[in-house]
């Protein structure tokens, strides 16, 4: 099936992005008729839909005033949403994303430190690396932080945590 419009759509496994820069209403109907065709291309294929996951982030400071639906329902606007990891937000900050790993790495290195009987440093700083910096560093390409507190909290935590 062909979509005739200028919308932007990407595919990772079972997942559909649709994009459009919205400027006037007629973007804002693009966008609709691009999600009924992958509706229409879904069901075609006898593949569902599954709306709960669904939802509209509008990013930038024009905040469109619309509701976009996938068969009469409509998708709930959000600020934020986490994809394949990642959170993200209306403005692009990954402050939000960094609080979150942090936050699990935290846990993380506390129930290590709790769980671990022996206080071999090399045995808790392999503990560490194996378990609590994947956290730290998936995808960090796509989040790269730049603000100064967001670099100081990743690096207070990886530098508190090898220390114990």
């Amino acid at each position: 099936m062909t979509l005739l419009c200028s919308s932007v759509s990407t595919k990772f496994a079972d997942d559909v992005k649709l994009y459009v820069r919205v400027i006037s209403d007629a973007d804002v109907t693009e966008l609709q008729m691009a999600l009924s065709a992958v509706t229409s291309w879904a069901e075609y294929w006898q593949l569902s839909v599954s709306i709960d996951k669904c939802a509209v982030l509008q990013i930038g400071k024009h905040v469109a005033v619309t509701t976009l639906a996938i068969n009469n329902i409509p998708l709930p606007v959000v600020t934020s949403y986490r994809d394949l990891g990642i959170t993200i937000t209306c403005e692009l900050s990954p402050s939000p994303h960094i609080n979150d790993i942090v936050t699990k790495a935290h846990r993380r290195a506390n129930m290590i430190h709790r769980c671990f009987v022996s206080r071999n440093v090399n045995l808790l700083t392999r503990a560490f690396i194996t378990y609590v910096r994947p956290l730290l560093e998936y995808n960090c390409v796509a989040w790269s932080p730049h603000l100064k507190h967001d670099i100081e909290l990743i690096e207070q935590f990886s530098g508190d945590s090898q220390r114990d």
